[in-house]
C-alpha cells in the first residue's frame, strides 16, 4: 500500500528546537580531550588522517581460518572429561596402555571432530552473513560524482548517498535529504527492536545541498567523541566556514538502521566497522546453564572418584599379589617369567609395579566416563529446539510469528520453573490502546464496560452498574452499527456527532480535545489509494488520543515547520484552524508529562500539557481546586476498571514571561554539559506551573486472548506468578482479577506507604525521618503478613494469599535488612503483584527470587524496560509484541502471545526435562554396566591389567552400539501426550520438585548399573567356565568369553532402554534393535579382517559363537536376569507408590481416559494429590530452613 507524506513539510524546528540555532558554548571544551579525540575530514579523500582509523570491514565470526583449529580445540578441552580422554590417548602410546592407541584415539577424534564440525558450520553461517553485508553496494562521492562501492571499502570522511529502504553502511553525519529542510525518517528495528520511525534532521546550512553537484566545494571538519556503545548520545562539533556547530543524536545515522519514507539522504562517514555503535554493542548475552547440567558435572566428579577408587583398589591387590610372587628367592607364578618382565610386573619392586598398575587402571576403567555424553546432549537439545520452533500450536497467524528457541541450553529448565515474573503491558495485555472514557470538567463520559469491569461485576455479583458506566439497548445497537476504528472504542451520545456543543461545559470539552489534537509528536499519513488519514505515533497511547480528537471533530491533518493544522467543526461546518508551534518540552520517564507552547489565531500564547496524575495535580492552580476532587474520583474509578489515565491541563502565558523563559530554555537545550537534562528539566519546571485542569483521559489496554485461562492453568501446575507493573495499585489489582491471578476468596496482604503518618512526615520534607518511618512501617506490615500466613486458622482452612506492594514500599523491602522477610512472605503467597515498579526494581526482584529460593525463575516481558529482568532470570522469555523486538533479542525463548507460555512450559518443558533427565541417567547406567564388567574380570584375573574385550569393541561401545537409542530417547519419548499434559497441569510438579533427577534416583540408576555388571559377568563366567562350549569339546576361552559378555551388555542396556521408554516410534525401534543388529554385523565384518588387525575377534563369531546354542541360551538367560530387578522395581512402584504419570497412564489403560480433541478440566486421584501437597509442603519448610 502506498503512502504519501506531505511534501515540503519542515519539522526540524519542532524537534529539539533546531529552529533556534545554538551558538558555540564553553561546554565544548571537552572536545579534543580524552574520550573526545576523533577528527574527521569530510569529503577529503586524499587526507591521510582517515587511514589511522579502522576500515568498514566487519566480522562477527568466532573463528578465523588461522585460529579455528587451536581455538576450537581449546574450547573442547575446557571440559574435564575431554581432558581426561586426551591424557589417556597420549599415555596409550606407552607400554602402560592395556589397549592399542588407535582404539582410544578414534572415539576421541570422532567426538571432538563432530563438535568442532558443528562449531565450524555455525561459524560459517555467520561468515556468509558477514560476506553479504560487507559486499553490499553504496554510492560514494569521488571525482565530482557518486559511484558504487562496496561497504567494506568505505573510509572515515567519505561522502555517501543512501536511497530509500537502504541500510546505512556506517555511522553517518546527516548533511541533507530529499526534504527541503533536511529531515529524514529512520527505522531502528535492527538496533533496539522499535518499529516506530525516528525523525532526524540536518543543519540549515547543509540542508541546502540538494543535488550531487552541490558537494564539489563542500569541506568540513568533525571533532567528536571516540567510539563507544551508547546508542542514545553523540557529542561533537562540526566546523564549517570557520563556524562551530554543536552536533547531537538528531544529526547522527546509525549503521544497520534503515532509511524510510525519504527518497535519499547525503551523509559523511564518522565511524566505520567495529567502531560503529551497533558493533560496539555486539556483546555476548550472559551465559546461563541449567540446573541439570550443573548437577551433571557433579556426577562426572563422582564417576571420576569411582574411577580413581577402583583403580586404587586394583593397584593395591595387584601390588600384594606381585609381592607374594617372590617367596624365598623363588617365583610362585613362574609361568609368567617375571625375570624377563619390565617394571610393569616386577616382584622385586611391588610398590612401583602397583603404581604403574594404578595408571593402567585409570585408562582401563575410563569407560565409566561417557565420552559421547556432551555431544549427544548437544544434538538432542538442538533437535528439541527444532520441535519447539515448529510447533504449530505456538504459531501466531495474525503476526506470522512462531515460537523460537533462541538457545538450546535451557530446554530442560523449562520443565522446572517454580516462579514466573511477568510484565503486564504488552505481555498480559495487547499494548494496543483504545480510547474508552474521559473526565471533562468534573463530568465522566464514555459508555460501555471494559473487561476488568465485567470481571469486577461478576466477582461482586452485581447485575447492573451505575448509569455512568452503562448504556441502554439502543445505544448498544448504535455502537455495534458504527465502523470499528482502531484505537477508538468510545461512545457517548452527549459527545459524539457534534452533540458536545450542547453540553454546559462545551468550552472545556473543546479545549480538552484541542489539547489531544495538538500536544503530541504524531505525524499524519495519507493513503494514496483510499485518501484515508492515519497517524504514525511514538506510542499507542498517543495515537489513541489523536484518533479520539479526530472522531470527536478535531482532526489533525497537517504539520509544518512552525504550524499544526486541524479540521474543526463549528456550527455544523468543518473549518481549518492553524496553530503556531513555538516550543515542545518532550516526555521522559522522569518528567512523566509532555508540553507544547502554541500561539492561536487570536494571538494568545498557550501551554498545553498532558501527564501522569502523580505529577500533574501538584502543578495545578487554585482555580482548578473545585474540579480536582471530582477528577481524582473519576481517575480512581477508571483505575479500578483497569484503564490507563492521563491528566489534561493548559495555561495561558503572557509575552514577557514567555520570552524570558524561552531564552533560558534555549540555553539549556543547546548546552553540551553533563547536566544538560537537569538544566532542561529545571527550565521546564518554571513554565509548567499554575495549570488549569481540563480533565483526564482513560484508555484500555485489553488482555491478550487466553491470558486468564493460561494463568489459571499455570497456577494449577503449582507455579507461582508475580506481576511486576508500572500501573497504579487499583489498576493492577483489578487487572489481577480479570486475568485470574487473583481469585475470589483470596486474602490480600497489601504493603503500602499511603498511611496518614507517612503523609504527614512527607509534608515536613525531612528525608531521613521519612526513610526511617517508611522502613519501620514496611517491616511492621511484613511481620503482620507473616503472622497472617502462620495463623492456625488460615492454615487449617487452606486459605490462599496474595501479596500486593507498591513501588515506594518495594524500594525499602529490597534493602538487605528487609529482603529476607519480604521474600519469606512473598514465597508463601500464591500470587504477588508489584505496582509502580521501575525497570531496575524488576531486575532486583528477579535476582532476589532467583538467589533466595534457589529454584528456577522465568521472566517474561515485551519491552526494552524488561531486558534487565529477562537477563537476570534463569530463563528469559520475550514477547514479540508492539514494543519492538528488544526483549526478544535479550531472551532465551521468544513467543508471540502470553498464552503460548502454557504449552511451552507444561508440554515442551515437561517433555524436555523428562527426556534429558532420563537420557543422562541412562548414559551413566550403561557406562557403569560396561565399566564394571571390566573391573570384575580384572579381579578374576588377579588385576593383571588385561581388558576383557577387544580394543575396538570398547572403542565402538559409546559411539555406535549404544549412542543412537539414547539420542532417540532424548528427542522423542513422551510419558503422556500433550493433551494430558495440559489436562493434568499438576504433572508439571515432577520437574519443579526435580523428582526424576534427584540424588536418590541418580544413585539408584548407578546401583542398577553395578548390579547389571555383576549379573552379566558372574553368570557368563560361572555358566561357561567349567564345561564344553563347542561341539568338538573345546571349553570357552578368553576371546569367546569377551564376545559373550559384550553381547550380553549390548542386549541388556538396549533392552533396558526399551523398558524405560513410554512412547515408541519407528525411529526408536530402528535405533534400539538396529544397534543390536549392527553389533553382530560388525562382529562378522571385523572378524574377517586379517588376524593382525582383528586380533582376538578373528572369526570368533562365525566359527565359535554363532554355531553354539549355548551362546544364544546364555545370552537370553543373562539379559533376562539383568532386566528382572528393574522390571520388579517398576512393577512394585507402579502398584504401591505410583508417580504422577503412572496414575494417568493407569487410568487411561483402564478406560478412564479417552483421547479426544478437546481439553476438559480434570484432577489427579486423591492419593497422588495428597502426595504432591505433602512434597510441596516439605519443600516449603526446607526452604525456610535454608
Amino acid at each position: 500500500m502506498a503512502f504519501k507524506r506531505h511534501e515540503r513539510v519542515q519539522f526540524s524546528k519542532i524537534y529539539s528546537l533546531s529552529c533556534l540555532r545554538p551558538s558555540r558554548s564553553d561546554e565544548h571544551g571537552q572536545i579534543g580531550q580524552k574520550g573526545y579525540s576523533r577528527v574527521v575530514y569530510c569529503n577529503d579523500p586524499d587526507n591521510l588522517e582517515a587511514v589511522r582509523y579502522r576500515g568498514n570491514y566487519v566480522s562477527t565470526t568466532k573463528y578465523t581460518a588461522v585460529n579455528f583449529i587451536p581455538k576450537s580445540l581449546f574450547e573442547q578441552f575446557r571440559r574435564v572429561a575431554n581432558i581426561y580422554f586426551l591424557v589417556v590417548a597420549c599415555v596409550s602410546f606407552s607400554p602402560l596402555a592395556p589397549f592399542q592407541a588407535s582404539s582410544i584415539l578414534f572415539p576421541l577424534l570422532f567426538v571432538i571432530g563432530a563438535t568442532m564440525a558443528k562449531e565450524g558450520v555455525e561459524d560459517w553461517r555467520r561468515r556468509k552473513q558477514d560476506i553479504k553485508a560487507n559486499n553490499r553496494k553504496i554510492h560514494v562521492y569521488k571525482d565530482h560524482s557518486f559511484s558504487e562501492r562496496k561497504w567494506k571499502d568505505l573510509r572515515v570522511g567519505d561522502l555517501v548517498k543512501v536511497y530509500k529502504d537502504e541500510y546505512f553502511p556506517a555511522d553517518l553525519l546527516l548533511l541533507s535529504s530529499s526534504y527541503p529542510d533536511g529531515i529524514c525518517y529512520v527505522e531502528t528495528m535492527n538496533l533496539d527492536g522499535e518499529t516506530n520511525l525516528k525523525l532526524k534532521h540536518a543543519f540549515d546550512f547543509t540542508a541546502s545541498l540538494q543535488d550531487d553537484d552541490s558537494f564539489q566545494q563542500f569541506k568540513a571538519v568533525v571533532k567528536c567523541e571516540d567510539p563507544n556503545e551508547d546508542l542514545y548520545s553523540f557529542v561533537g562539533n562540526l566546523c564549517h566556514n570557520n563556524n562551530q556547530h554543536p552536533l547531537s543524536l538528531q544529526q547522527f545515522l546509525l549503521r544497520d538502521s534503515k532509511l524510510r519514507n525519504t527518497e535519499y539522504v547525503y551523509g559523511v562517514v564518522i565511524f566505520t566497522g567495529h567502531d560503529t555503535k551497533v558493533m560496539q554493542n555486539a556483546t555476548d548475552p550472559p551465559s546461563k546453564r541449567s540446573k541439570i547440567e550443573r548437577r551433571m558435572d557433579k556426577i562426572i566428579y563422582v564417576l571420576f572418584s569411582t574411577l580413581i577408587s577402583i583403580s586404587f583398589i586394583g593397584s593395591i591387590f595387584f601390588g600384594i599379589r606381585t609381592n607374594r610372587d617372590l617367596n624365598h628367592g623363588s617365583y610362585q607364578r613362574w609361568y609368567l617369567e617375571p625375570s624377563r618382565t619390565t617394571a610393569l610386573y616386577d616382584p622385586k619392586r611391588p610398590g612401583l609395579a602397583a603404581f604403574l598398575h594404578f595408571l593402567t587402571g585409570l585408562m582401563l576403567y575410563g569407560y565409566l566416563i561417557p565420552i559421547s555424553l556432551y555431544v549427544s546432549i548437544e544434538m538432542v537439545k538442538v533437535l528439541q529446539s527444532i520441535f519447539i520452533n515448529q510447533d504449530l500450536d505456538m504459531y501466531h497467524e495474525e503476526t506470522n510469528r512462531p515460537a523460537r528457541a533462541r538457545t538450546s541450553n535451557l530446554n530442560e529448565e523449562l520443565g522446572q520453573v517454580d516462579t514466573i515474573l511477568s510484565d503486564k503491558t504488552g505481555t498480559l495485555t495487547c499494548n494496543s490502546m483504545e480510547f474508552v472514557k474521559c473526565s471533562i470538567a468534573g463530568v465522566s463520559y464514555g459508555r460501555g464496560l471494559t473487561e476488568v469491569e465485567l470481571a469486577l461485576a461478576k466477582r461482586k455479583n452485581v447485575d447492573q452498574l451505575d448509569d455512568a458506566n452503562t448504556s441502554n439497548v439502543s445505544d448498544g445497537q448504535t455502537v455495534k452499527s458504527r465502523k470499528s476504528i482502531k484505537g477508538f472504542n468510545f461512545w457517548d451520545e452527549r459527545i459524539m456527532d457534534g452533540q458536545w456543543v450542547n453540553e454546559p461545559n462545551s468550552d472545556s470539552i473543546q479545549k480538552f480535545f484541542r489539547v489531544l489534537a495538538i500536544c503530541h509528536t504524531a505525524i499524519p499519513e495519507v493513503n494514496k489509494d483510499t485518501g484515508e488519514l492515519s497517524y504514525e505515533a511514538e506510542s499507542p497511547d498517543e495515537a489513541a488520543f489523536v484518533i479520539a480528537a479526530k472522531e470527536v471533530g478535531f482532526e489533525f491533518f497537517q504539520r509544518t515547520q512552525t504550524h499544526i493544522s486541524l479540521h474543526e467543526c463549528e456550527n455544523g461546518k468543518k473549518i481549518d484552524r492553524s496553530y503556531e508551534l513555538l516550543d515542545m518540552i518532550e516526555f521522559s520517564s522522569a518528567r512523566k508529562r509532555m508540553s507544547v507552547i502554541i500561539r492561536n489565531a487570536e494571538n494568545q500564547l498557550l501551554l498545553l500539557c498532558k501527564g501522569a496524575d502523580s505529577v500533574m495535580f501538584d502543578k495545578l492552580s487554585k482555580q482548578s481546586q473545585p474540579l480536582e476532587d471530582q477528577t481524582k474520583n473519576h481517575i480512581n474509578k477508571y483505575a479500578e476498571a483497569g484503564l490507563r489515565t492521563l491528566v489534561i491541563a493548559y495555561r495561558p502565558l503572557d509575552e514577557v514571561e514567555y520570552k524570558t523563559w524561552h531564552d533560558e530554555f534555549l540555553a539549556a537545550k543547546t548546552s553540551v554539559s553533563v547536566d544538560r537534562d537537569s538544566l532542561v528539566d529545571a527550565a521546564a519546571e518554571k513554565i509548567e506551573r499554575d495549570l488549569i485542569l481540563l480533565g483526564s483521559t482513560a484508555v484500555e489496554d485489553k488482555l491478550q486472548k487466553g491470558v486468564p485461562e493460561c494463568i489459571e492453568k499455570l497456577s494449577n501446575a503449582g507455579i507461582k506468578i508475580w506481576v511486576l507493573t508500572g500501573d497504579k495499585m487499583e489498576t493492577a489489582i483489578n487487572i489481577g482479577y480479570a486475568c485470574r491471578l487473583l481469585a475470589q476468596g483470596m486474602k490480600q496482604i497489601v504493603i503500602t506507604l499511603d498511611s496518614p503518618d507517612i503523609k504527614a512526615l512527607e509534608k515536613q520534607t525531612d528525608r531521613d525521618a521519612i526513610a526511617k518511618a517508611s522502613r519501620e512501617s514496611i517491616r511492621k506490615q511484613l511481620e503482620e503478613g507473616r503472622s497472617q500466613l502462620d495463623s492456625p486458622k488460615n492454615k487449617s482452612s487452606s486459605v490462599l494469599f496474595a501479596l500486593i506492594i507498591d513501588g515506594r514500599s518495594l524500594t525499602f523491602a529490597l534493602e538487605k535488612n528487609l529482603e529476607g522477610l519480604f521474600l519469606d512472605v512473598a514465597t508463601d503467597c500464591s500470587s504477588v503483584i508489584c505496582c509502580r515498579s521501575s525497570p531496575k526494581q524488576k531486575a532486583l526482584v528477579t535476582k532476589m527470587v532467583k538467589e533466595g529460593t534457589r529454584k528456577t525463575t522465568l521472566a517474561i516481558g515485551d519491552g526494552a524496560n524488561d531486558v534487565g529482568m529477562l537477563q537476570e532470570a534463569d530463563i528469559g522469555v520475550g514477547i514479540s509484541g508492539a514494543e519492538g523486538m528488544q526483549a526478544v533479542m535479550a531472551s532465551d525463548f521468544a513467543i508471540a502471545q502470553f498464552r503460548f507460555l502454557e504449552r511451552l512450559l507444561l508440554v515442551h518443558g515437561h517433555w524436555c526435562y523428562r527426556r534429558i533427565a532420563m537420557m543422562i541417567r541412562y548414559f551413566f547406567y550403561k557406562n557403569i554396566t560396561f565399566g564394571f564388567t571390566l573391573f570384575w574380570f580384572e579381579a578374576h584375573a588377579s588385576f593383571s591389567g588385561q581388558p576383557a574385550y577387544n580394543d575396538w569393541y570398547m572403542s565402538f561401545y559409546n559411539v555406535f552400539f549404544t549412542s543412537l537409542p539414547v539420542i532417540a530417547l532424548g528427542v522423542f519419548d513422551q510419558d503422556v501426550s500433550a493433551r494430558l499434559c495440559l489436562k493434568y497441569p499438576r504433572l508439571y510438579q515432577e520437574g519443579v520438585q526435580n523428582i526424576l533427577f534427584n540424588w536418590p534416583r541418580i544413585l539408584g540408576w548407578m546401583f542398577n548399573g553395578v548390579l547389571s555388571s555383576m549379573i552379566i559377568f558372574f553368570i557368563c563366567k560361572n555358566s561357561t567356565i567349567h564345561q564344553a562350549f563347542r561341539d568338538d569339546g573345546h571349553v570357552i576361552d578368553y576371546e569367546i568369553l569377551g564376545v559373550l559378555m559384550y553381547t550380553c551388555v549390548v542386549w541388556a542396556v538396549n533392552c533396558q532402554m526399551a523398558l524405560s521408554i513410554n512412547y515408541f516410534t519407528w525411529i526408536q525401534h530402528f535405533f534400539i534393535w538396529g544397534s543390536i543388529f549392527f553389533w553382530y554385523v560388525f562382529l562378522v565384518i571385523y572378524g574377517y579382517l586379517k588376524p593382525e588387525w582383528s586380533t582376538t575377534a578373528y572369526r570368533v563369531f562365525v566359527e565359535a559363537c554363532a554355531p553354539s546354542p549355548f551362546y544364544w541360551m546364555t545370552t537370553f538367560l543373562v539379559v533376562a536376569s539383568t532386566l528382572l530387578p528393574y522390571f520388579m522395581y517398576r512393577a512394585f512402584q507402579t502398584r504401591f507408590h505410583p508417580m504422577y504419570h503412572d496414575e494417568i497412564l493407569r487410568r487411561r489403560s483402564e478406560g478412564g481416559e479417552v483421547e479426544t480433541s478437546q481439553t476438559t478440566p480434570a484432577e489427579l486421584p486423591d492419593r497422588v494429590k495428597d502426595k504432591m501437597d505433602h512434597l510441596s509442603e516439605r519443600m516449603k519448610h526446607s526452604h525456610r530452613e535454608i
